[in-house]
């Protein structure tokens, strides 16, 4: 089963207020399991129509930069994603950032999506990639 978790998460309010439309900046850093092994560290922008800490299903660009082995091949990559989120968990797409393989994961090229509850300490992901 291929699964990622978050190991830590770092947001601040950008700009607005809590009871009002606002965006927010979010650090995190996530392990790997599964296909891609490994540690990541990634950044979103995320955006919340009001109250609370729910995305209201809006979708969230970040990018993450993943260390580890596809497959067993080692080096790193970058991905950009498409997160929605809302009280109920989140689920998203992502793609290979071109260009941006090191290692035996040069030429790497993919896409996959992300999925899981709120609360779940492991989420699904997929992962299609060739190289």
């Amino acid at each position: 089963m291929n699964t990622f978790a978050m190991k830590s998460w770092d947001e601040s309010v950008v700009s607005g207020a809590e009871d009002q439309p606002r965006y927010a900046h979010a650090h995190a850093v996530m392990t790997y399991s599964g296909l891609i092994e490994g540690e990541s560290s990634v950044d979103y922008l995320l955006y919340y129509s009001g109250p609370g800490y729910d995305g209201a299903g809006n979708r969230a660009p970040g990018f993450e930069r993943i260390e580890g082995a596809v497959d067993g091949r080692k080096g790193s990559f970058v991905i950009r994603h498409e997160v929605g989120f809302d009280s109920n968990g989140i689920n998203g797409t992502f793609t290979v950032v071109d260009g941006s393989g090191t290692g035996e994961l040069t030429g790497l090229r993919g896409t996959g999506t992300i999925a899981g509850a709120t609360g779940e300490s492991a989420m699904a992901y997929t992962f299609e990639y060739s190289i």
